[in-house]
């Protein structure tokens, strides 16, 4: 009890803090993320050591559980953040990125892995599933706020928001082909890929949260019709439906990550989401607080000294990785994305492509379903390097951008 009371005092003043100094952060080099991350650091074994993760079973499946809470309830709010029917209007860049970008991604994250430390080759493609996708999580902390609205084009924003929407599910499958791969029987492993990973837990989850997404949206319309709902409230309403969505998503098999962002698409189609400017601003705050808990987590179980003992090895992957992963993709890509053709929001565009709480989520999987600890601790050291590298350089980059767009309209 002692140390839940720590928890709820850590986690309560962190937010009211981060929600009263909310501008001044959104300024600086220190993001949301970051400074939960931190945080966590602080209170852990390598800080003051009020907290030890340890004596609560195992650490990391706690945090693929509260990963995937986070994953559902950050990708709610952004299929009601992105402009109506955005997906339909912009599928072509979006099936660029997710069709070839993500698979590029993937391959040149696992093959940087293989070639810089001891991994056996399906090992280290594992790890570069866990972190091909760009995160939801830390990608709203640098799309929204005042500083990215003020700076950042719409459609680049979109568009990022768009992407690490859908490819966090989409990376279920990229996971799960050497996860079955390293299985002790391969026998079929190609037959199950593509009917049981592919048509059923990532099709069928998009036809689930589509009906979920729908009949729910059609039953508040009729609800607020009859006025049936005494004290509407769009956010206790998109929160009962996240729920909804990942237990059921779940427990029908499915990849109920994905589901949620679809549910959200569409319920946003029936009840026009943007339209409700108050409770969207209510739910970006309530994003907030249930992201917090998950970088706090990981500040608590990061694994220094298996981190400092993969060496310069580990050092020179995860600077390759974080330059070569996805801005190298995105320049190739950039003549055949319209939103972000122009070099200069291509190269945000190829920068900010954060690895973040889906990495946490698919690492913790990977590592539970093959035993293999070392997808943990590769997968976690670019997660927390990109949450620092990516948290530091968010809003000056973006503010850099501003400037120089408002200096060429100036001249031209």
């Amino acid at each position: 009890m002692q140390e839940m009371n720590i928890v709820l005092a850590g986690l309560g003043g962190l937010v009211f803090l981060l929600s009263l100094l909310s501008s001044p952060v959104d300024r600086s080099w220190l993001s949301p993320p970051l400074l939960a991350f931190l945080f966590g650091v602080l209170l852990g074994p390598e800080g003051a050591g009020w907290l030890a993760p340890a004596t609560w079973g195992n650490p990391e499946h706690l945090l693929e559980v509260i990963a995937r809470l986070t994953l559902g309830i950050s990708l709610m709010g952004i299929a009601l953040r992105l402009p109506p029917s955005y997906p339909l209007k912009q599928w072509k860049a979006l099936a660029i990125l997710l069709g070839i970008g993500m698979p590029a991604m993937w391959l040149i994250s696992g093959l940087l892995s293989t070639w810089l430390l001891p991994l056996p080759l399906m090992v280290a493609l594992l790890v570069g599933a866990c972190v091909c996708a760009t995160d939801p999580v830390i990608a709203s902390s640098i799309v929204t706020g005042g500083v990215a609205k003020k700076n950042l084009p719409g459609n680049f924003r979109h568009l990022l928001s768009g992407e690490s929407g859908a490819n966090d599910g989409l990376a279920y499958p990229l996971v799960f082909l050497p996860i079955l791969l390293l299985s002790a029987n391969t026998q079929g492993v190609w037959t199950e890929w593509v009917f049981r990973v592919w048509l059923w837990e990532v099709g069928g989850s998009i036809v689930i949260g589509a009906l979920l997404g729908w009949f729910s949206g059609r039953a508040l319309r009729w609800a607020e019709t009859r006025k049936y709902i005494d004290q509407p409230s769009f956010l206790s309403v998109t929160l009962a439906l996240t729920l909804l969505v990942l237990g059921v998503g779940k427990l029908l098999g499915t990849d109920s990550i994905l589901a949620v962002f679809a549910a959200g698409l569409f319920f946003d189609q029936i009840v026009g989401g943007k339209e409700r400017a108050e409770e969207n601003n209510i739910q970006e705050a309530v994003n907030m607080f249930f992201t917090m808990p998950v970088f706090v987590l990981f500040g608590l179980i990061a694994p220094w000294a298996e981190w400092l003992a993969l060496g310069w090895p580990g050092a020179v992957l995860v600077a390759l990785i974080l330059l070569l992963r996805r801005l190298p993709v995105i320049l190739l890509l950039r003549p055949l994305l319209a939103p972000v053709r122009e070099l200069r929001i291509a190269l945000m565009m190829g920068w900010f492509g954060p690895i973040g709480v889906s990495a946490l989520f698919y690492a913790a999987l990977a590592a539970r379903h093959t035993g293999n600890h070392e997808i943990w601790v590769v997968s976690s050291l670019v997660v927390c390097s990109s949450v620092v590298v990516h948290g530091i350089t968010a809003a000056p980059l973006a503010k850099a951008y501003g400037r120089a767009e408002a200096n060429q309209a100036r001249n031209s």
